[in-house]
């Protein structure tokens, strides 16, 4: 039982439980709400108005006219989530998950990690008002143009009949699953090695969890609402690694340690 509720494709199923259950953290998605919103309407109506039935015409040749439908919806969601992605980049949201991300951490008991890269006042009931400026470089995830590309590129498995569309939601997830840590990996001071064999180490744990949040981010106009959440679950996922982290440190009495071997 232990197990299946450690397991990464939980996280960002346990970060939307998590979020709407701490009123601390509902100020920092009030503030991106209503653009965000409007936004994902904006983006999402124009897709499926234009692009849409195009496209099932399209697939209807390779998946029959029943599968086309449904394969149809999940390639405009997929180019839908992509552009908001973009488009969000642009209303500084990433400034906004490492918030969340860092105030849950806190919250979970991990002040002190947190303290190595921002400023924080003294500690109160509400974990997001402690947050001062960063003193370093305060990245959730990077912008990553390859993994623009790779998305654009893997677009095309939706064409393939019932094994396409999860093998696109999977391969994607597989890219993705790993920058929801890149915050965690900075705050730890990784070198680019180590950030490595990190993740090389839990590559499947990786997979899963970037595949939920894709596919929730795939769900229209809650676009918003889920980076902020899947952000709350890979906080959650970090204070239970690091829980693991400083007990193996505690046991050997050596520094800060990681382990290429998942937990």
């Amino acid at each position: 039982m232990t197990a299946l509720s450690d397991a990464s494709w939980l996280y960002p199923l346990k970060g939307l439980v998590y979020f709407t259950s701490h009123p601390f953290l509902y100020p920092l998605l009030r503030a991106r709400l209503i653009p965000a919103a409007l936004l994902s309407i904006f983006v999402f109506t124009t897709l499926f108005v234009w692009t849409y039935l195009p496209q099932v015409a399209f697939l209807a040749l390779f998946h029959g006219r029943d599968l086309a439908w449904i394969n149809g919806a999940f390639l405009v969601l997929g180019e839908g989530a992509a552009v908001t992605a973009l488009l969000f980049e642009a209303f500084f949201v990433d400034e906004t998950l490492v918030d969340v991300f860092d105030a849950t951490l806190i919250n979970e008991g991990y002040r002190d990690l947190v303290a190595t890269s921002r400023t924080l006042g003294p500690a109160a009931c509400d974990p997001v008002k402690e947050l001062g400026k960063p003193t370093t470089s305060a990245v959730y995830s990077p912008f990553s143009l390859r993994q623009i590309i790779e998305f654009i590129i893997l677009l095309p498995l939706n064409f393939i009949p019932v094994a396409g569309t999860p093998m696109f939601l999977i391969m994607t997830g597989y890219r993705a699953g790993p920058l929801h840590h890149w915050r965690y990996f900075k705050l730890l001071g990784f070198t680019k090695k180590e950030r490595n064999n990190y993740v090389s180490g839990r590559k499947l744990q990786y997979t899963w969890f970037g595949t939920v949040a894709l596919v929730l981010q795939l769900i229209p106009v809650l676009s918003m609402l889920f980076l902020l959440t899947t952000a709350t679950g890979s906080a959650l996922w970090v204070a239970r690694l690091e829980e693991k982290r400083r007990r193996i440190s505690d046991d050997t009495g050596s520094g800060p340690h990681y382990d290429d071997n998942p937990p």
